[in-house]
């Protein structure tokens, strides 16, 4: 047996497993597996006669435990409670809905908590709203304890006046039954946190974060699958502020917005171009949370990559998943103009990988970040580098190799410190899929716009990833999370779960705390307003399939922590000047305590594989004023 396969034979047999066991309510994973109910008690708000709470732990799929709807409705929110009878070391449910052909009571917006005493309650592992349909949700958080589980609905899923709940079957999993919870602890802060998960409606195959703080995320036509354009998209809007969960189906612009390319223009606007349906271009405001349609591109892309440039336009180039397959060269789209102009110039066979799948794979994902002026300079995945101009017709000039690294698609790249020029680039695989992942690392640094880069060998990864995200920190760190090492859309063979930072200071890596479950294909992370990072999503391979992840979760880095792992103390900005500055302008920031290091990070969007968002800084405040004067790009900074 290859070695390949002696890694990824467990998994197989895996996919088998969970598939059977569905059928009854719960699965069991090779992270995970239900702890046995045998002497369990439940109790609940609130039952009709003849659906009592301990309908949802009796092992029977056709009996479900139902609130009060007569004589009178009992009105959310609802709860139902699980005694273990012990404390186990715990992390995941599942929750499956009532299976007969009604789905009154489905549960939408929830918290999940946990207890050792039934007395004092942690805040909530799990919060967010399921998908209202029949699957069996089965949703993961990092390890804790606990002897009582409870559930609090919130919403019913399928109405927003209804007032019901209904459970079928619930299970409490464990990563051993036979741990013992009175000697456990969690790893130490200084591999940061895995704190709550965030239940989505949809598998977040996409994403971007807002101006305003609030997180949208979309999938395909369906909540869990894709399949040719169809014109409409399943979307998920999440508000941290609340901790709410929203579904909307967005057809008003005829476009399914999967596998697309993702820019935010200079009015804070999220602009998502191509994917299933290839040519068109629509438009997020965040400040109404309405999509609108912009003009159709000049070529149908899908997998295409895209960046806003300096004077706040937006580049693509590439995309061959869908609409035709090569010569995929570059346009660049005014947001003013609400125009698309074709740069014949920029080129794209120069990046081009040599992928066994051939152009439809060798044009995907390309690095592309904006640099002085209108320059864009493409990092990768392919092995040679190069500049594009987005003037007149466009040009492009090689700009070297990335030292001895191979093609590394699906891998990362994200710039650290647009200052200085510095990108890191991490990870990929020869091919898109079913060749070996390297945990291979590199440093390039820009310098004049045209000119060859600078690339360094870093040391390793201690973990072969493709398909994993990278996410520049506001300390300038990098962290790393997901991916697999021997890639193979819609498994989660070969992961992993340990993520990895980057300091750029020492050139070093350091592993952290193991997300819950594996991130792979279709997944992603963004960094959020708080400097923590949300990552997830995973799948989109149809209903009921078991690599469809409906969550994401959240890490709190090192430096949100003492040394003795109580949580620091957060600096204070007490004012800022203006909340839009325009290059050139100054901005004065004040905070309540001195600080060591300022920096802007641009808001950005996500899907798989795509390149990571800018770091501005860290500054002085005269080389803040020097920078926004001479390279800064237009756009939401937090």
């Amino acid at each position: 047996m290859s070695s390949s396969l002696a890694h990824r034979s467990p998994w197989l047999l895996y996919l088998v497993t969970v598939q059977f066991f569905f059928s009854l309510g719960f699965a069991q994973f090779p992270w995970a597996a239900a702890i046995s109910r045998t002497g369990w008690t439940v109790t609940a708000d609130s039952f009709q006669s003849g659906n009592e709470a301990a309908k949802a732990i009796d092992g029977n799929s056709s009996t479900f435990w139902h609130t009060a709807y007569s004589p009178t409705i009992a009105p959310l929110p609802h709860y139902i409670q699980l005694d273990m009878k012990k404390s186990y070391v715990v992390n995941g449910v599942s929750y499956q809905p009532r299976q007969d052909t009604a789905s009154n009571g489905n549960i939408g917006q929830h918290t999940v908590t946990l207890s050792n005493d039934g007395i004092t309650w942690s805040s909530p592992v799990q919060f967010g709203a399921w998908l209202n349909d029949k699957t069996t949700k089965s949703t993961f958080f990092s390890n804790a304890t606990a002897r009582y589980v409870r559930i609090t609905a919130q919403t019913e899923a399928q109405g927003a006046n209804n007032q019901w709940s209904s459970i079928a079957e619930l299970n409490v999993y464990s990563p051993n039954a036979n741990l013992d919870a009175s000697t456990f602890t969690p790893p130490p802060t200084s591999q940061g946190r895995w704190e709550s998960t965030v239940v989505l409606p949809i598998v977040a195959a996409a994403g971007a974060l807002s101006a305003q703080g609030n997180l949208v995320f979309w999938s395909a036509y369906r909540p869990d699958r894709y399949d040719s354009g169809t014109g409409q998209t399943q979307t998920a809007l999440w508000t941290p502020s609340s901790q709410t969960v929203t579904q909307r189906t967005v057809t008003e612009t005829h476009h399914d917005m999967f596998c697309p390319g993702i820019s935010l223009d200079a009015n804070g606007r999220i602009i998502v171009t191509g994917g299933n349906d290839s040519k068109n271009t629509s438009a997020y405001n965040p400040a109404n949370a309405g999509w609108a349609s912009a003009a159709q591109m000049i070529t149908a892309r899908g997998y295409q990559s895209s960046v806003t440039v300096g004077d706040g336009r937006v580049f693509t180039i590439g995309g061959s998943w869908s609409g035709g397959r090569g010569g995929k060269n570059g346009e660049i789209y005014s947001s003013v103009t609400d125009k698309w102009t074709s740069l014949p110039g920029t080129v794209v066979a120069p990046m081009l990988t040599a992928d066994a799948q051939g152009v439809y794979r060798g044009d995907n994902h390309a690095w592309l970040f904006a640099y002085k002026g209108n320059s864009v300079f493409q990092a990768g995945p392919s092995k040679k580098m190069n500049w594009y101009n987005v003037s007149g017709t466009g040009s492009y000039t090689a700009a070297g190799t990335r030292a001895a690294d191979g093609d590394s698609m699906c891998g990362n790249a994200v710039m650290f410190d647009a200052v200085s020029g510095s990108i890191l680039s991490a990870g990929g695989s020869p091919s898109y899929q079913n060749s070996n992942a390297t945990p291979n690392t590199h440093l390039i640094k820009l310098g004049n716009v045209g000119a060859a880069a600078t690339v360094t060998k870093l040391p390793n990864m201690a973990y072969a990833r493709a398909f994993a995200s990278g996410v520049v920190l506001p300390d300038g760190t990098v962290l790393i999370v997901g991916g697999q090492a021997y890639p193979i859309p819609f498994t989660d063979t070969t992961p992993a779960l340990p993520a990895e930072l980057f300091n750029p200071k020492t050139n070093t890596w350091r592993t952290m705390a193991a997300i819950a479950v594996p991130r792979t294909y279709h997944s992603i992370a963004l960094l959020l307003p708080d400097a923590t990072v949300v990552a997830g999503g995973g799948g989109l391979c149809g209903t009921g399939c078991a690599q469809n992840h409906f969550d994401m979760q959240v890490f709190s880095p090192p430096y949100l922590f003492n040394a003795d792992g109580s949580r620091a103390a957060r600096p204070v900005i007490s004012s800022v000047s203006a909340t839009q500055v325009r290059p050139g302008a100054l901005l004065t920031v004040t905070t309540a305590q001195s600080v060591a290091s300022f920096s802007l990070v641009r808001a950005g969007g996500r899907r798989v594989s795509s390149h990571g968002p800018r770091r501005l800084g860290p500054w002085v405040l005269d080389a803040v004023r020097d920078y926004f004067g001479r390279r800064a790009e237009r756009g939401d900074y937090d």
